[in-house]
């Protein structure tokens, strides 16, 4: 069996990759290639800050344009001349966030090579298995993480096999020693031009991300480099990101949603960033106070550890937004980004009262590049308010203008559904992937009416300009289908974070030999409160029916998430197990 696409299937997303009938050969973006507009900038902005990097210790790195630039040209002459990196090849990376990343990053891109970045926190397995499907033929490693690294390539677990096509290891940071070359070591060795040996183009394959399934095998999400352009300038438009503003960056640019919203969106548009080693609460405010950061792209578990800092300061009668730092100092900012995870109404309407902030909500997938709808931020505060929580869920918005969306019949029949109706969202534009990497199966049952099916649950409601107002309800494969009804986790979930003293409620559809599946309630409580599984039950019964109730709540500290904060719902179905059994009955 071939492991590429059938014609029929490469026709479909073909389709899948036209926005409003215009194909993906008819550009939105008059560029040739990643390195031209890297190029471009460092001309026009040379002495300009790009780049504000913040180490794990609190060390600051600025980079200008230009020195970005010049870094980047000797990090692909580097890869190219002495370690053979060509065209189309693949070059793994693992690391954290780090202005060495960005520059290796864009060096592959300048040189049309593709990066395949890690996830550090991923099991060994996971890094295996990816580092081999990828084909990868380098791997950078950050100094930190080359034993394990090692390891990882060599197979030497028994439940690992050797990586045979990782052809050398390069440290990146630390300092040098004999075992690998040092790439920071290397990079100076070479010329700071840069003349490109094959003609590189914006449909050369940029990224290979692998999708965070609960699930098989994990899939290969390629995206090109007009893919990632096309998005952000979609992006860039629809915030009124310019050349004058600053973005901020507290997520893993190992990811999409920190590599396209706040590396290349800004790059696009001739902007600067800001990047952090990680989220901090204790610093989170204060950057964005000092460095006068406009937009910061967060996940809604960000938003949950923002509050809890804040309630934590105000008891103890200091800032909420940290020490030395006032509402006055924050008079740059615009709004916060808000993606990737379950954003809870509750949640949203608490963080927006508090601190009188705007999250503009939206959604989008790795297969859609990054994002693909937000709510419009120049919404007055009345409306804004309405769209996030009026409707039992926060509006993810209306869509940008490199994509299409639409709520298709969750059958995959390819009956498109109107307003109101819950079906599977769809995409279709020129952000869309080009595939899934040596996955047929999955690309012919993706693809398979000519829009790229996200299998995301979701609805559509239009305003009085007749836009789309799209609805994110759930994961399909995690509805609770109980005895053939079917119930949405966050419709469960909303009515769980009403009870004081819960912290984290997630609803879980457990195996069940009486109705196929039941549903449990999986419960984080706060510190220091005490909550009766039976007081959970009875206040969800009071406002659910018997049957949209969880049956059985389960206490832990810990709940499977991604890496950008999605949680795994699935992964907690068996921490019902001994209740599979139960026929459970209403009482009396």
């Amino acid at each position: 069996m071939t492991s590429h696409p059938s014609p029929e299937t490469l026709e479909k997303i073909h389709q899948a990759r036209t926005v409003n009938g215009r194909p993906p050969e008819d550009r939105l973006i008059d560029l040739p290639h990643f390195g031209d507009l890297l190029d471009r900038r460092a001309a026009e902005y040379a002495h300009k800050t790009f780049l504000i990097h913040y180490d794990e210790a609190g060390n600051r790195e600025e980079v200008s344009y230009s020195e970005l630039n010049r870094a980047v040209n000797k990090s692909a002459n580097y890869l190219s001349k002495e370690l053979g990196v060509g065209r189309g090849d693949r070059v793994a990376t693992i690391g954290y966030n780090h202005s060495d990343l960005v520059i290796i990053s864009f060096a592959c891109w300048k040189l049309g090579a593709v990066v395949a970045p890690q996830n550090i926190a991923e099991d060994d397995q996971r890094i295996n298995f990816i580092l081999r499907n990828s084909q990868s033929v380098v791997l950078l490693v950050r100094f930190d993480y080359l034993a394990r690294a090692a390891q990882i390539v060599a197979g030497e677990d028994e439940h690992l096999e050797p990586v045979d096509n990782v052809r050398q290891i390069v440290q990146v940071g630390g300092d040098p020693s004999a075992a690998y070359p040092h790439f920071q070591t290397e990079i100076e060795k070479q010329r700071d031009a840069w003349e490109a040996p094959e003609q590189v183009r914006l449909d050369d394959e940029a990224l290979l991300v692998y999708t965070s399934g609960t699930t098989g095998a994990p899939k290969g999400v390629v995206l090109m480099q007009y893919n990632m352009l096309v998005d952000a300038l979609g992006i860039a438009e629809w915030h009124g990101i310019t050349a004058d503003q600053r973005m901020m960056c507290v997520l893993p640019i190992h990811h999409v949603n920190g590599i396209i919203v706040t590396l290349v969106t800004p790059l696009l548009v001739g902007g600067s960033t800001v990047l952090n080693f990680r989220y901090s609460s204790s610093h989170f405010w204060e950057r964005i106070a000092k460095e006068q950061v406009q937009i910061v792209s967060v996940v809604p578990t960000l938003l949950q550890f923002s509050l809890e800092y804040a309630d934590k300061a105000a008891a103890e009668g200091r800032s909420i937004w940290g020490e030395g730092v006032s509402a006055e100092d924050l008079g740059a900012f615009r709004h916060f980004i808000c993606g990737a995870g379950t954003l809870a109404v509750g949640l949203a309407t608490t963080f927006e009262e508090r601190f009188k902030m705007k999250i503009v909500h939206g959604y989008g997938l790795s297969e859609s590049t990054c994002y693909s709808c937000f709510l419009p931020p120049d919404l007055d505060w009345e409306t804004h308010r309405e769209w996030m929580s009026a409707h039992n869920y926060p509006s993810i918005g209306v869509p940008i203008h490199p994509n299409e969306m639409a709520i298709f019949d969750a059958t995959g029949s390819g009956t498109q559904l109107g307003p109101g109706e819950r079906g599977e969202i769809c995409i279709r534009g020129h952000n869309i992937m080009k595939y899934y990497f040596l996955r047929p199966d999955v690309n012919d049952e993706t693809f398979k009416f000519g829009w790229f099916r996200s299998g995301d649950e979701g609805f559509y409601l239009t305003d009085d300009q007749d836009r789309p107002f799209f609805f994110i309800t759930g994961r399909i494969k995690e509805l609770i289908n109980r005895g053939g009804v079917k119930f949405s986790p966050f419709d469960i979930e909303e009515v769980l974070l009403e009870i004081p003293g819960i912290h984290t409620g997630l609803a879980i559809g457990f195996e069940n030999d009486s109705y196929g599946e039941e549903v449990g309630a999986y419960v984080v409580l706060e510190e220091g409160v005490e909550v009766k599984p039976e007081e959970i039950l009875a206040y969800c019964r009071e406002r659910m029916t018997f049957e949209k109730s969880p049956k059985v709540v389960v206490f832990g500290t810990d709940i499977p998430v991604t890496s950008t904060g999605k949680y795994q719902r699935l992964k907690l179905r068996d921490r019902f197990a001994e209740h599979k059994s139960v026929q459970f009955r209403p009482e009396g």
